[in-house]
C-alpha cells in the first residue's frame, strides 16, 4: 500500500520510512496522487502516472516553494505599504474635508460681503436716497443672504456625505488589506518552513501548500477608489470682482535678472541669459519672480492673469514683514501662492503654505483671478475660464503691505518662451467710486 506524505495524522514522515504493504523503501513520489511509493506500488497501482524519485520531486517543489516565497514576501511588502498609505489617506481625507469646509464657508462669506459692497456701490453710483428704494435694496440683500445660506448648507451637506462615503471606503479597504496581510504572513511562514524541510517532510501536503499560496497571490491588492471632494467646490464668481479689478503693474526693481518685462509693465517673460542689471535690496535672485508695484494696505482688490503661455507658474501675494516700502529682501516676505504646472496634457496645481496639491476638474486653465481682502484676511484664487473657485486662504493676519507676486520656472536645460500677462480691468477704476 502506498503511503501519502501527510497520512500519518499530520506527523512528519521519517526519511527511512518503508512501504507498509511491501516493506520496501519509499523512494518514489506520485505527483498525480501526492503519494510516496515503493517500486512495487508503482508497478501495481500507478502505471501511467507522473512518478519521480523523491529527491527529484523534492527538488522541483523546493524550487517552486522558493519562487512562491519570493513572490509572497514581495506582495506582503506591497500590501503593508498599501495599508499604511490607506491609513494615511484616512487622516488626509479628514483634513481635506475640514479644509474644503472652511473654503466653502469662506467663499460664501466673500460673496455676501461683495454683494453688500455691490449694493453700496450701486447706491452711490445712482445717488439713491429714496427710502423705498433703499428698503427694497435691503430686502434684496436679505433674500440674497438667505439664498447664500441655503446654498452653503446644501454644499456642506454634500461635502459631509462624500466625506463619510470616502471614509467608509477607506475603512473597508483597511479591513480587506489587513486580512490579506494576515493570509500572506501565514503562507510566507509556511513556505519558509517548507523550504527548510528535509526531503520527505517537504513533500507532505506539497500540492495543498502550492494551491493555497497561488490562491492568495492571485488576489488583487487595490486601494479604495474615493470621490474627489473638489466636486463640492463653489462655482460661479461675484460680479463685484469686475469692479474691484485693479490695473496691476510689474515692479522692475524686484524682477529676477532672467525676466524681461514689457514696456507697459503688464507682461513678463523668461530670458535665456541673465541680464546685467543693478542690484536692489528687493530684487529676487533665486527664483524667476517679480512683484507688482502696488502695495495694498487696506480694502478689497482683484486682478486677473493670463497663464495660457506658461508651462509652470506661480501667482499670489507677497507680504512685507514689517514695512510697506518694498525694499525688504525677497526671502523675508511671507507668501501665499498658487502653482500651476503643465506636462503634456496633464495639469497639476499646488498651494502654499502649507504645500498641498489641489485637485481640479476641467481643462487647461487660461486665466487665474486673485482676490485679496485685507480687512477679513482672505486670499482667493479663481479659475476665470471655468468661473469657479480654485482655493482660498482665510483668517490671515497681515502686518505689512501686500503686493501681487508673479513667478515663472527657469528651465534646467534648453530654452523657454513662457510668459504671464496681467489682464486689463473690465471696468476702469477711474469710472467707479469704491473704497480702496
Amino acid at each position: 500500500m502506498a503511503a501519502r506524505p501527510g497520512s500519518q495524522g499530520g506527523r512528519r514522515v521519517p526519511e527511512d520510512t518503508r512501504c507498509e504493504a511491501h516493506r520496501e523503501p519509499l523512494r518514489l513520489f506520485c505527483d498525480d496522487d501526492q503519494t510516496l511509493l515503493c517500486g512495487r506500488c508503482r508497478a501495481q497501482q500507478h502505471d501511467g502516472h507522473a512518478v519521480y524519485g523523491v529527491q527529484e520531486a523534492a527538488g522541483g517543489y523546493r524550487r517552486l516553494f522558493q519562487e512562491l516565497l519570493n513572490a509572497s514576501r514581495e506582495k506582503l511588502g506591497v500590501a503593508e505599504s498599501m495599508l499604511a498609505d490607506e491609513r494615511d489617506r484616512m487622516a488626509t481625507v479628514q483634513g481635506e474635508e475640514q479644509d474644503f469646509k472652511e473654503m466653502i464657508e469662506s467663499e460664501y462669506r466673500i460673496r455676501f460681503q461683495l454683494m453688500v459692497e455691490e449694493m453700496n456701490f450701486q447706491s452711490l453710483e445712482g445717488c439713491v436716497f429714496n427710502l423705498n428704494v433703499r428698503e427694497n435694496g435691503l430686502n434684496q440683500l436679505m433674500e440674497f443672504a438667505t439664498e447664500l445660506k441655503e446654498k452653503s448648507q446644501e454644499t456642506l451637506q454634500r461635502l459631509n456625505v462624500l466625506g463619510k462615503e470616502n471614509m467608509n471606503k477607506l475603512k473597508e479597504s483597511e479591513v480587506r488589506l489587513s486580512e490579506q496581510i494576515c493570509g500572506l504572513q501565514r503562507i510566507t511562514a509556511e513556505l519558509e518552513k517548507k523550504c527548510g524541510d528535509y526531503t520527505l517532510a517537504l513533500l507532505q501536503n506539497a500540492r495543498c501548500s502550492v494551491e493555497r499560496s497561488e490562491s492568495l497571490l492571485r488576489q488583487c491588492l487595490e486601494p479604495a477608489q474615493i470621490t474627489d471632494l473638489s466636486l463640492c467646490l463653489v462655482t460661479g464668481m461675484s460680479r463685484m470682482l469686475n469692479i474691484l479689478q485693479r490695473a496691476v503693474t510689474l515692479d522692475p526693481k524686484t524682477a529676477h535678472p532672467c525676466l524681461v518685462l514689457s514696456e507697459d509693465l503688464r507682461s513678463v517673460s523668461l530670458r535665456n541669459v541673465q541680464q546685467d542689471i543693478p542690484g536692489s535690496p528687493g530684487r529676487f535672485v533665486f527664483g524667476a519672480t517679480v512683484l507688482g508695484v502696488e502695495g495694498f494696505t487696506s480694502g478689497r482688490h482683484y486682478w486677473e492673469v493670463d497663464v495660457e503661455k506658461a508651462t509652470k507658474w506661480q501667482l499670489g501675494i507677497s507680504e512685507d514683514s514689517a514695512s510697506s516700502d518694498g525694499d525688504l529682501p525677497a526671502a523675508s516676505r511671507d507668501k501665499f501662492l498658487l502653482t500651476g504646472s503643465v506636462m503634456g496634457t496633464d495639469y497639476t496645481f499646488w498651494v502654499f503654505p502649507p504645500l498641498k496639491r489641489v485637485f481640479l476638474r476641467g481643462e487647461q486653465m487660461h486665466k487665474v483671478g486673485v482676490f485679496l481682502d485685507r480687512e477679513y484676511g482672505q486670499v482667493a484664487f479663481y479659475d476665470v475660464t471655468n468661473r469657479s473657485l480654485i482655493y482660498n486662504f482665510s483668517s490671515l493676519a497681515f502686518r505689512g503691505a501686500v503686493r501681487p507676486i508673479f513667478s515663472l520656472c527657469i528651465p534646467s536645460g534648453g530654452t523657454s518662451s513662457d510668459s504671464l500677462s496681467i489682464c486689463f480691468p473690465h471696468v476702469s477704476p477711474c469710472d467707479v467710486n469704491v473704497s480702496p
